[in-house]
């Protein structure tokens, strides 16, 4: 059967089980339009090529499943970079399609072509530049089984215009088969068994889990082992949801804005078990006073990131899933005996910490704190909300208040930290769960860095809320010009602001305020419960701080508290 290059596409798509594409047109993939216009498959127009990615990112969280999108050549592919970024940084399978001047140009300077290939391959698992026709199905197989398996990720097929309307035979694509990419889902049995007589051994135990857990649907695994073993579990940010935040046994986030609880009993502990973790700086903070005491187990199907940051004692190189399936199967044969009581001691020095320094805020009189707005969001939704973030104060709030029993609830751009994420992947994620209640806690800076895409939410009819925590300024940076630089607030303050209200107004959307503490729940129920795309403007406290906080060079236990 002989077809367009275009037509290809859309059927090694539809073997694949895509059923949405997030993008923007443009004159090199004007071919690959023209046959979706008559394909089931959904497009959505984004605004901006970044949130095509964003938005594939949200898709792919919230859904379980590979994110995709298509963009133009030059400047659309250009574009998609800083959230193809986002996605690497935080192992999300996305798979990007971007169009590329036909082959006999390239090299030779034609309008809108960029080597995009090379811009993006320190960002993405693989790329790769189509040439033929011909190869056009069997790569957009290989790029779906390498963004989804192992250690998952971003993965780019750049696809010229003669490729697209060329013609070639199409056979349906066989499993992909890599012979240089073999991932390691089973872990060596021998490290397991030494993984149990540390754990057997232990008087202070923490587990240490991360958004690898969510990624290999590790979560019912992850609880099932800190119960049985009684060890008390912290999370990264990545990693919430991983396990429930309402279990006696959690501890809180680690790390920069993590809690005191978890940071002390992080540098107490002398097990520490880090599963589908990367041990990055804004956990660790000062490396050589990280978890000083303990013995460190680290679990990761990749192994390039066992021993990058933190020396170990037992590596295992294994899917989290599997490993930990594995190691509960080990330690049922064992005799435990009772570990609540033989752990007694730390359990009590661990409550003695959430008592001295517990999550905590000062309520002023007349006075919206952002603290309240998130633990009223909470309350109303029952924690059963999928909430997406911007970056900045909004982003550590809402992990801080907003307390996760679910994996895949929690949608943050975690390792680049990209300002204007959380809208595009709401939109994203409520695609991937037309059901569900989809919150972006948003800061009034980063809500601006893309803005536009409310007129994709309002156009696909999509009952997204925006939480705007309205402090006037840039946050986190003006936080750090407050506490470290004599409070010289440098480009930070946002005196020129648009009315949210009217602005989603503008949009075809709902606009709501709160300027004081009794309106915030009732402007909350209001645009929680509606049917259409809101944004919920709260007036808050201008200088709030997140607390604690562990200053820049510092160790994980030597905090700010106020």
């Amino acid at each position: 059967m002989k077809l367009k290059g275009a037509q290809i596409m859309l059927k090694a798509l539809k073997e694949e089980g895509v059923d949405t594409i997030f993008g923007y047109p443009g004159g090199v993939v004007i071919d690959i339009y023209d046959e979706l216009a008559i394909s089931d498959i959904r497009h959505v127009l984004v605004r901006q090529e970044a949130c095509a990615v964003h938005a594939a990112d949200g898709y792919a969280r919230a859904g379980g499943r590979v994110g995709v999108c298509l963009v133009t050549s030059g400047p659309g592919a250009t574009n998609t970079v800083t959230g193809i970024a986002s996605s690497y940084m935080d192992s999300i399978p996305v798979v990007i399609f971007t169009g590329q001047v036909p082959t006999h140009l390239i090299g030779n300077d034609a309008f809108q072509e960029v080597d995009t290939v090379g811009i993006t391959r320190p960002v993405t698992k693989h790329n790769y530049l189509v040439k033929r026709t011909e190869d056009l199905a069997g790569t957009i197989k290989e790029a779906f089984y390498l963004a989804s398996s192992g250690r998952p990720g971003p993965v780019l097929v750049d696809i010229p215009k003669d490729v697209s309307v060329g013609v070639a035979d199409y056979k349906p694509s066989k499993k992909a088969k890599l012979k240089s990419y073999n991932p390691t889902y089973n872990p060596n049995v021998k490290q397991l068994q030494k993984v149990v007589e540390l754990i057997k051994n232990a008087k202070k135990p923490v587990i240490f889990a991360g958004g690898g857990v969510i990624l290999s649907g590790a979560a019912k695994e992850l609880t099932e082992l800190a119960r049985k073993t009684q060890t008390p579990t912290t999370t990264s940010l990545m990693g919430l949801g991983g396990f429930p935040a309402t279990d006696p046994l959690w501890l809180g986030m680690i790390g920069m804005h993590g809690t005191y609880r978890a940071n002390m009993s992080t540098g107490e502990c002398d097990l520490l078990m880090g599963i589908g973790v990367r041990f990055d700086d804004r956990v660790t903070g000062r490396i050589d006073a990280f978890a000083p005491h303990a013995k460190i187990v680290h679990i990761d199907i990749d192994p390039t990131s066992i021993r990058k940051n933190i020396p170990v004692t037992a590596p295992v190189v294994g899917d989290c899933k599997t490993t930990l399936s594995k190691l509960n199967q080990l330690l049922n044969k064992e005799k435990l005996g009772d570990l609540k009581k033989k752990r007694k001691k730390w359990f009590d020095q661990i409550a003695k910490w959430k008592n001295t320094a517990p999550l905590a805020y000062e309520q002023k009189k007349g006075v919206i704190k952002p603290q309240f707005v998130v633990e009223k969001l909470y309350e109303l939704t029952k924690g059963e909300a999928i909430i997406t973030t911007e970056v900045g104060q909004n982003q550590m709030w809402a992990a801080q208040y907003y307390h996760f029993d679910k994996p895949n609830h929690f949608i943050t751009s975690g390792g680049l930290g990209c300002m204007g994420f959380g809208l595009p992947a709401a939109i994203g994620a409520q695609l991937a769960c037309p059901d569900a209640l989809v919150v972006d806690v948003a800061g009034d800076g980063s809500i601006q860095m893309n803005i536009q895409e409310m007129a994709t939410a309002a156009q696909c009819n999509l009952p997204v809320k925006v939480v705007i925590l309205n402090n006037g300024y840039l946050g986190m940076v003006r936080q750090w010009q407050q506490l470290f630089f004599d409070k010289r607030y440098a480009e930070t303050c946002l005196d020129f602001a648009p009315d949210f209200v009217k602005l989603a107004e503008a949009y075809g959307a709902v606009g709501l305020r709160a300027t004081k503490p009794e309106e915030v729940e009732p402007i909350l129920k209001k645009g929680l419960f509606s049917k259409e795309t809101v944004i919920m403007d709260f007036q808050v406290e201008k200088e709030e701080c997140v607390y604690p906080m562990v200053p820049a060079g510092a160790a994980v236990t030597e905090m700010l508290l106020t």
